[in-house]
């Protein structure tokens, strides 16, 4: 369905503009933040439909971003797909414990990525 919301919080800014992009183009509604903390204050701003986080990130990395959401009944149903380099089980296992609903690890297949944001919506 186009026209929903994703917040994309990721550091990296290429990745951030390959993903604004490819999303644009499926009609979604982007709004980005480079780290945990801008992305809880775009939290308050607007609820998105789907979150894409990172997990290495300054100031507040993902796993704590994530269980931060997960905490707050406003935005606990809020759909999260982490996007990260971390690609070791443990922390996929960490990742899926925290809530998120998928775990895409870097480098990622753009195609498999969009088919998960269409699944998690």
């Amino acid at each position: 369905m186009a026209g929903e919301h994703i917040l994309i919080v990721e550091d990296d800014p290429s990745v951030q503009t390959l993903l604004g992009k490819a999303l644009t183009a499926q009609g979604y509604r982007v709004t980005q933040a480079q780290d945990g903390l801008a992305g809880l204050t775009a939290l308050e701003e607007e609820q998105p439909d789907l979150i894409i986080a990172d997990i290495m990130m300054p100031r507040l990395d993902g796993m704590t971003f994530v269980k931060a959401i997960k905490r707050n009944a406003g935005t606990r149903s809020v759909p999260v797909i982490f996007l990260t380099a971390k690609n070791d089980p443990r922390s996929v296992v960490e990742g899926i414990n925290v809530g998120a609903k998928y775990y895409v690890t870097k480098p990622f297949q753009l195609d498999e990525l969009l088919s998960k944001v269409e699944k998690a919506l």
